[in-house]
């Protein structure tokens, strides 16, 4: 079984359960200033698992793009990725707990031909504010798992967001497989590392009050999430991600590129990370927000990968100016467009990207074996303190390898010590700035984020009359203080085309427009002439809101009903973005 084949089966076998297989939302989140990524399946269905209808119905399947950068120091071990795809089921008030672990557990036992007998579950055993999840341990046997086989634990392992976290929330079960040659124990030890989790059902049941109290759902949702590259390894029967068939192509190329074997130890580190990096890469490039290599946000991670592929490539000795990357991202596309279509749409920008950045950062490590020269020369002693080692990596993107390779040469030492110490000081950071990326999903759009939602359709509206047709959207940011708006646009906006702009907006706001929430089938909303980003990323029946004569737009929501509700619309600043888009920031006040 390959990775292409377990995701048309289970995409399939929750069709055939009446479920609609929707498109993966972009990676690039739309509207969500909480994450830099979309980080897990559920994360662009929040607004409908907080109750707004989805054009699609109550039952919705699909494979969601996912980038986590939390773990990007990891990658290089046998399971770490910085990309993966999360398969998800998802019952918005339709069906709960006891279909879901049915079509569980026949999908898993009957479809992908598990025996039951290597399969064991977790659930939550309850706590002094929710009682112990005893149905869903009984709905588990009734499918033939043993006692043994289910094991009772706490809120860290079994429930979802978290029990500080408000809004809704639940207990999760959770479904391990037995993944060694070894006998398959008769009791389950989830602390065993045999038993690998291969799929997570969610059952949001209780409003987490502010008041600390829990109270039952009127609504009850399922959300389930499997990740591809964990199961396709277990079915394949492989301890190492990178040998399953998702990866063959890939490495194959890397190993041709670099003349070297992948199974030889001292190079399948540096294989997996140019593997998964340039993965990240092709799929990050691809979305249709075209992010560039830059100093922030995406872009910052973007360039980290390309820097830290072009590293390894380089300890694998292989030829960097030649094509190397583009034909190893060629075999990604490839692999890939058939559930992305935008990676073919968007290849060449890919490949150019990637080509180009590459190109500095050659020039970059010129610079900073410079520097590794010049601060060498005027050291005192023999030790390369911490501050130098960092600033090398930092900087100049030494890994403490090549530092110390090159200290080496001149019979130097390096405070590693140090060294380390520092680096597990940014990584702390950075995992606190990614933290505060990421509020808790169903409780990051509030009152405010609505309002500014709503203003971005009365700002795109203005724009095309102050500028013309060729305005399109692409992209915004709403946080609870502001909006930022990226839109299509070569040259710079006058200070009175700003203002018009402006003005507008607030004369759409006083005029008092109803917000109308509309469905339809996707082709109908387009000869309407609803404007949308990218067509192909809706499912077939869309949500379009109509704001009078002003504005019609395929969008998810949420939006505020009427345009009296925004107050007052003003322009803090317009710059560029990238080549031939503006961006626009605003505040409502």
């Amino acid at each position: 079984m390959d990775n292409i084949n377990l995701k048309d089966i289970y995409l399939s076998f929750f069709e055939s359960k009446g479920h609609k297989v929707i498109p993966s939302a972009p990676i690039i989140p739309e509207n969500d200033p909480t994450v830099l990524f979309n980080t897990a399946g559920m994360q662009p269905l929040v607004p409908y698992l907080k109750g707004e209808p989805h054009p699609e119905g109550t039952r919705l399947t699909d494979v969601q793009k996912c980038f986590r950068t939390n773990d990007l120091d990891e990658v290089g071990d046998t399971t770490h990725h910085t990309f993966f795809e999360m398969l998800g089921n998802w019952s918005l008030g339709d069906y709960f707990k006891k279909e879901s672990i049915e079509w569980s557990f026949e999908l898993l036992t009957k479809h992908l031909n598990i025996p039951k007998e290597r399969l064991a579950v977790t659930v939550f055993k309850g706590n002094n504010m929710v009682p112990a999840d005893n149905e869903t341990a009984e709905l588990w046997k009734k499918q033939g798992i043993p006692e043994e086989r289910i094991a009772f634990l706490g809120e860290d392992d079994n429930w979802w967001p978290n029990m500080e976290a408000t809004g809704p929330c639940g207990s999760d079960t959770e479904i391990f497989y037995w993944r060694s040659n070894e006998e398959v124990p008769e009791k389950f030890d989830p602390e065993n590392d045999n038993w690998v989790e291969i799929w997570n059902n969610v059952f949001m049941q209780y409003m987490h009050n502010p008041d600390g109290t829990f109270t039952p759902l009127k609504n009850t949702n399922v959300d389930t999430g499997m990740g591809v590259e964990r199961v396709v390894s277990v079915l394949e029967g492989v301890n190492d991600n990178y040998k399953s068939s998702i990866w063959k192509n890939i490495i194959a190329k890397i190993e041709e590129v670099s003349g070297k074997n992948y199974d030889d130890e001292r190079y399948t580190k540096y294989m997996r990370i140019v593997a998964d990096h340039i993965r990240a890469i092709v799929i990050i490039l691809g979305d249709d927000a075209k992010i560039m290599p830059s100093n922030k946000d995406q872009g910052y991670i973007l360039r980290r990968l390309i820097r830290r592929t072009i590293r390894y490539a380089k300890q694998l000795e292989i030829k960097i100016d030649s094509d190397w990357e583009q034909e190893i991202a060629d075999i990604v596309i490839e692999d890939y467009k058939k559930y992305y279509k935008e990676l073919e749409r968007n290849r060449d920008f890919i490949l150019d990207s990637l080509k180009n950045e590459k190109i500095k950062f050659n020039r970059t490590l010129e610079k900073g074996l410079r520097e590794f020269e010049k601060v060498t020369k005027n050291l005192e002693g023999k030790i390369i303190d911490k501050d130098i080692a960092f600033k090398l990596y930092d900087t100049y993107g030494f890994p403490i390898e090549l530092t110390e390779e090159l200290a080496k040469e001149q019979n130097l030492m390096v405070d590693m010590g140090g060294f380390k110490a520092k680096f597990e000081e940014h990584q702390a950071k950075s995992r606190a700035g990614s933290e505060q990326k990421f509020k808790g999903g169903l409780a990051s759009t509030g009152e405010m984020e609505t309002k500014y939602h709503t203003a971005t359709h009365l700002l795109n509206a203005a724009l095309k009359k102050v500028l013309g047709g060729h305005v399109h959207q692409r992209g915004s940011n709403i946080t609870a203080e502001r909006m930022r708006f990226d839109f299509t646009q070569d040259e710079k906006m006058t200070d009175e085309q700003k203002k018009q702009a402006e003005d507008l907006v607030n004369e759409y706001i006083k005029m008092a427009i109803p917000v109308e929430r509309l469905e339809m089938p996707k082709e109908e909303a387009i000869k309407m002439g609803a404007e949308c980003q990218f067509i192909e990323r809706y499912p077939d029946i869309v949500t379009v809101y109509k704001i009078g004569n002003v504005s019609l737009e395929i969008c998810g929501g949420p939006h505020v009903s009427n345009t009296s509700e925004l107050g007052t619309f003003k322009i803090k600043k317009e710059e560029a973005s990238s080549a031939g888009v503006r961006r626009i920031k605003a505040i409502l006040c």
